[in-house]
């Protein structure tokens, strides 16, 4: 009986908040040791016992876990067979390359690394994903996981978040579309996320490359050859970037770039599929984020006169 009284008391702790690190494959007493280590202050047999006699028939989840003042050793047992570990969050941002998010997860608190010496085809076979470029593939959004665990968990759920919007986007497309696939749309979307400064914008940011494509004029996009530029890009586009041939210089080329070019989030996937009922051609920055259209080349150069003086054309 004095056991069962003990269970429903507070703990007595090292400090108001202490960290309890579980590996894989933990016994309940192996579990009580590393509850005594992390800061509980009572005998490692007594909370073993405790354990194996309240946790019989339950297996506890590797991780780490935060104890606070005010727990029960059954409040304790019950987070770690629930497995409540400690979470933190990391944001993943339209319009980022894959470059980007590899480097927010260098920087991530509490993340196991497991990618930092992969090269990205390497981090796509161990997603399952073997073949497949990385660039576009994960999905914009805050995401939870728990401390202490690796970098492709979180790549893994935010692909598959990606699969999920892409598939309810295509579901939805219109239906005189000049794509062919999801994967022609996902590349569109990408073009359309870095084209846009205001989210009104994108629908009609979507109808002008849709329209392009319609009637086999070239896209002429800057973001596509900064991309395909790649390292060498300094930040300042100039006339020889635009002429010089990659893949991905939709100046020199017709048609989509072979990959996207970063990561769209839902608004951008959805312009893609159901672009503005538009016949623009055209549009060119007004230097407040937005975007003036124009259906015809002597139209758009007088918006290019009026907004930018010479400014570069799409």
């Amino acid at each position: 009986m004095a056991g069962w009284w003990w269970m429903e008391q507070p703990l007595p702790l090292a400090a108001e908040r202490v960290e309890v690190n579980v590996p894989e494959g933990a016994s309940l007493r192996s579990a009580a040791a590393r509850a005594v280590e992390g800061g509980v202050r009572v005998p490692p047999t007594l909370l073993a016992w405790y354990f194996r006699l309240a946790g019989r028939g339950q297996t506890i989840k590797p991780g780490a876990y935060e104890i606070t003042r005010g727990m029960t050793p059954g409040d304790v047992l019950g987070k770690l067979v629930r497995g409540e570990r400690i979470m933190l969050t990391l944001t993943l941002v339209e319009g980022w390359t894959f470059r980007q998010v590899r480097q927010a997860l260098g920087k991530a608190a509490s993340l196991r690394h497991e990618t930092a010496a992969m090269t990205g085809a390497q981090i796509m076979a161990a997603l399952g994903r073997p073949g497949v470029h990385p660039e576009g593939r994960f999905f914009p959004d805050t995401y939870r996981y728990a401390k202490n665990s690796d970098d492709l968990g979180v790549l893994r759920e935010s692909m598959r978040l990606m699969d999920r919007r892409l598939v309810a986007a295509w579901s939805a497309r219109a239906a005189d579309l000049p794509l062919q696939s999801p994967e022609q749309a996902l590349i569109l979307a990408s073009i359309v996320e870095k084209e846009t400064g205001q989210p009104q914008d994108r629908a009609e940011v979507a109808a002008v490359f849709v329209n392009r494509l319609r009637i086999g004029m070239m896209l002429q996009t800057d973001p596509t050859v900064i991309y395909g530029a790649g390292d060498a890009f300094d930040g300042d586009l100039k006339r020889s970037h635009l002429n010089t041939d990659t893949p991905y210089n939709t100046y020199t080329r017709a048609g989509l770039p072979p990959t996207p070019i970063a990561m769209p989030g839902k608004a951008a996937l959805m312009a893609a599929v159901r672009p503005a009922d538009s016949k623009a051609l055209y549009f060119v920055a007004r230097g407040d984020g937005s975007s003036q259209f124009s259906r015809s080349l002597d139209e758009h150069n007088r918006a290019v006169n009026e907004y930018q003086r010479g400014g570069a054309r799409r």
